[in-house]
C-alpha cells in the first residue's frame, strides 16, 4: 500500500540520519570520560578502546529509543508542514491508521532495545567493572611507568622508578614514599627486584636509605640498608572477585532474588522497553505544526517530553530500589498511565473531540426580550 510503504520509507532515513548523529555525539562524550578516567588512574590506558565499546553499547537502548522518538516527530511534522497529511486525512486515513505502519516500522528496533536492555546492558556493565577491578588489583609496581610518580589505590604510597627491564621485575633508581602507622616513611635505592615469598610479591631494595619521621614529631630517623623488603602486592594468583551489584547482574538472576535494589533495577530495563513503546504513540499524538509556534515547536516538546520520562525512570528505579514502591504499581503508575493518557490524546485528535463546552444559544433569548 502507497500510504504505510512512503510513510515506513521516509521514517528510515530519518532514523538512520538521526541515529548516526546522536551515536556520534554520545561516543564522543563517552571518550572524553573514559580518557579522563585513564588519566586518574581508573582504567587501564591500553583498553580504552575496550572500555568505550562496552560503555556505548550499554547506552544503546536509550539512544535507540530517542532515535525512534526524534524520527517519528521529524517525520510526521515535515507531513503536516508540507500538507501531505491534509491530503492522507481527506482521503480517508484517519490518526488512528498511522498506528499499524508506524509499529510495522518500530517492531524490530523495539526488539533490538528489549534485548540490549535485558542482556547487553548487564552483560556490558559487567565487562566494564571486570576490567577496571583487574586493573585496581595490580601490583604497586605494575602501576609505575619509567619516569612517572603513581600512587597506590589506597593513596598512602608513593612509588616512582627511573628506568625498568624489559620484563619489568628489575628497576633502578626507586623512590617510595609511603604513611604507617603514624609514621611518613622515605625509603630509595639503587636498584630494586620483584620478587615472590609464600605467593605475596616482595620489592626486594638493594644499596638504599630509608628516613623515618613521625607525623606528629620532628624527630629524624635515617638507616642505610644493604637488603631491604617490602610488600607491594598482593596473592600472584590474585582472582578478582566479582561485583555483585545490581547493574552488572543478569535479569534472570534479578528475578531469582527479588530483593529490592534488584528489583529497582529491573524497573529500569523493563522500562526501556515500556518507554519505547509509548514513544511511539507519543510521537504520533503530540506531533503537530502550529504556524505562530514554528516548525521546532514539535520538536522541542519531543524533547522535553523524553528528558521527563527518562528522568522518571531513573526516579523510578530509586523508589522501587529503595522499597518506596512495588515493582507493579510504579509499573502501572508511569507507564501505563502515560499510554492511558496517551490514547486519550490521540482518540481526542482522531476523532475531533473537543473540550470546550457548547455556547448557549442567545438567538431566542433577544427575540423573546424584543417582544
Amino acid at each position: 500500500m502507497l500510504f504505510q510503504s512512503s510513510l515506513r520509507k521516509e521514517l528510515s532515513r530519518s532514523f538512520g540520519a538521526t541515529f548516526v548523529v546522536l551515536f556520534t555525539i554520545v561516543v564522543t562524550m563517552m571518550l572524553i570520560r573514559t580518557l579522563r578516567l585513564a588519566a586518574k588512574g581508573s582504567v587501564n590506558p591500553s583498553e580504552v578502546f575496550l572500555v568505550l565499546s562496552y560503555t556505548s553499547l550499554g547506552y544503546l537502548p536509550t539512544i535507540l529509543s530517542l532515535c525512534l522518538f526524534i524520527a517519528i516527530v521529524s517525520t510526521l511534522s515535515r507531513m503536516y508542514r508540507d500538507s501531505e497529511m491534509v491530503i492522507w486525512f481527506s482521503s480517508g486515513q484517519g490518526l488512528g491508521n498511522f498506528i499499524r505502519p508506524l509499529f510495522q516500522f518500530s517492531w524490530p528496533i523495539l526488539i533490538l532495545i528489549a534485548v540490549l536492555a535485558l542482556v547487553g546492558w548487564p552483560w556490558a556493565n559487567s565487562q566494564t567493572q571486570g576490567m577496571r577491578d583487574r586493573y585496581q588489583s595490580r601490583g604497586d609496581l605494575d602501576r609505575v611507568a619509567p619516569g612517572e610518580f603513581q600512587e597506590s589505590p589506597g593513596r598512602n604510597r608513593v612509588f616512582f622508578i627511573d628506568k625498568d627491564t624489559a620484563d619489568g621485575t628489575t628497576a633502578s633508581n626507586i623512590f617510595v614514599s609511603e604513611v604507617e602507622r603514624d609514621t611518613q616513611i622515605v625509603t630509595s635505592a639503587q636498584t630494586g627486584k620483584i620478587e615472590t615469598i609464600d605467593q605475596t610479591r616482595y620489592l626486594m631494595l638493594r644499596n638504599g636509605q630509608r628516613l623515618e619521621r613521625p607525623l606528629d614529631k620532628s624527630e629524624l630517623q635515617i638507616s642505610e640498608f644493604d637488603v631491604y623488603g617490602a610488600k607491594v602486592g598482593g596473592s600472584s594468583k590474585g582472582s578478582v572477585p566479582r561485583s555483585e551489584r545490581p547493574r552488572v547482574r543478569p535479569t534472570l538472576d534479578l528475578l531469582r532474588n527479588p530483593t529490592p535494589p534488584h528489583l529497582g533495577q529491573f524497573s529500569w530495563r523493563i522500562g526501556m522497553l515500556l518507554a519505547a513503546i509509548n514513544f511511539v504513540l507519543l510521537a504520533l499524538a503530540v506531533t503537530s505544526v502550529n504556524p505562530r509556534v514554528g516548525r521546532s515547536g514539535s520538536m522541542l516538546f519531543a524533547l522535553f517530553a523524553f528528558v521527563i520520562y527518562y528522568n522518571l525512570l531513573n526516579l523510578g528505579e530509586s523508589w522501587v530500589g529503595s522499597g518506596q514502591f512495588g515493582l507493579a504499581a510504579y509499573l502501572v503508575l508511569l507507564h501505563g498511565g502515560v499510554l492511558v493518557g496517551t490514547l486519550l490524546w490521540l482518540a481526542k485528535r482522531h476523532y475531533n473531540w473537543s473540550l470546550a463546552l457548547p455556547r448557549p444559544r442567545l438567538a431566542p433569548v433577544i427575540a423573546k426580550a424584543q417582544s
